[in-house]
């Protein structure tokens, strides 16, 4: 790693409930200070109250880029604001740290992957899952269970209040199966290590709180070149139930993993920001049968009690954007798998609107 003299400047756009927990890493963190909030209404100075009443605060960020002269920015906004603000900030000469999805279509997406290079720049994208020992003990355990693999996951979030305004404002951008699968359409890319070759989808509109052409829910499939199939759903608003919300398992010739989050995973808890990346435990179970035709060993429980919590996640994606800085990481393949998982999740989308089942090949 190179010696570090000085605490990297950070600007931090978007101070909603991920810009505030990437704020509150930065903030605690030493190899970053802050150097301005930005948001359009009051959460930058919610934000700054949690954080000492210290940092100067902006209404737009070219103003705050301007001020600050910062060496990195933080974008937690919108996902149809991050091409946008993403070239603004490497032609700035700065870093990015960037939530995901990278942004709003796989054009805009790859516009700023090829700005990152030609500035010469860091780009890194939040997918908080890849930073979470569980899910990386998940998928490496789905290494032993043979090919192909059957792969299921939901999000499903009943929501009402400040969070169903924050899902109808995400859905002027992007469906949940886009903003949430790219999550879970990564992590199905790196159980199989296989290129997924068709996709298809349904979705259905439970509310007229969104425009018209739009749905709040949606459910996914995929076939990889393997044999390997992935079924993902994911649903917004106060429709949704509680009992759908949460699965997370794997089965494939030699047996299954599933995550069993009993209290995270319960009712009530679907709204729970918290509760999207708790694991607590994984059931391993062996497919292999005795010559009665008894299973030949019991299930295994690896219990995950001692796991991050959401906020220690984004502290271990903050160390990552540092030390990737300052160590000059190649970054090109996780680059690449953002768009890969975002290309997916759009063939998806377009699934749903034409009815089709569509190529990836």
């Amino acid at each position: 790693m190179q010696s570090q003299t000085k605490a990297l400047r950070i600007l931090v756009v978007g101070c909603g409930n991920m810009g505030a927990s990437h704020a509150m890493a930065y903030h605690t963190m030493n190899g970053f200070q802050i150097c301005g909030l930005v948001s359009r209404g009051k959460s930058k100075e919610l934000l700054n109250a949690r954080l000492g009443n210290q940092y100067a605060l902006f209404d737009d960020m070219d103003t705050a880029i301007n001020a600050t002269q910062p060496d990195a920015i933080c974008i937690a906004t919108y996902p149809n604001t991050h091409e946008s603000f993403a070239l603004k900030a490497f032609e700035s000469g700065c870093h990015v740290f960037i939530e995901k999805p990278v942004a709003d279509s796989v054009l805009a997406a790859e516009n700023v992957v090829t700005a990152a290079k030609k500035a010469g720049k860091k780009l890194v994208v939040g997918y908080i899952l890849r930073h979470h020992p569980s899910w990386e003990r998940f998928i490496e355990l789905t290494q032993q269970l043979g090919k192909p693999l059957v792969m299921r996951m939901n999000l499903n979030q009943q929501s009402d209040g400040a969070m169903w305004t924050l899902h109808r404002n995400l859905m002027n951008s992007l469906s949940p199966i886009v903003d949430c699968g790219v999550h879970y359409i990564d992590v199905m890319c790196q159980m199989t290590r296989s290129k997924p070759i068709a996709v298809h989808a349904i979705g259905a509109r439970l509310t007229e709180a969104i425009p018209a052409g739009n749905y709040n829910y949606g459910q996914l499939q995929i076939k990889f070149q393997d044999g390997s199939v992935g079924w993902y759903e994911a649903g917004w608003g106060p429709m949704i139930s509680e009992t759908a919300f949460f699965v997370k398992d794997v089965f494939g010739p030699k047996g299954s993993v599933s995550i069993v989050a009993k209290e995270a995973g319960g009712a009530g808890k679907s709204s729970s920001i918290e509760a999207h990346t708790k694991t607590e435990s994984l059931r391993f179970h062996h497919a292999e049968l005795d010559e009665d035709e008894k299973f030949l060993k019991p299930d295994e429980w690896i219990n995950l009690e001692d796991e991050p919590d959401h906020q220690e996640l984004c502290n271990r994606e903050q160390r990552y954007f540092l030390n990737a800085i300052l160590e000059d990481t190649d970054l090109a393949a996780h680059a690449d798998d953002a768009v890969n998982s975002l290309r997916i999740a759009f063939a998806c989308d377009e699934s749903i609107r034409t009815g089709q089942v569509i190529s990836l090949v």
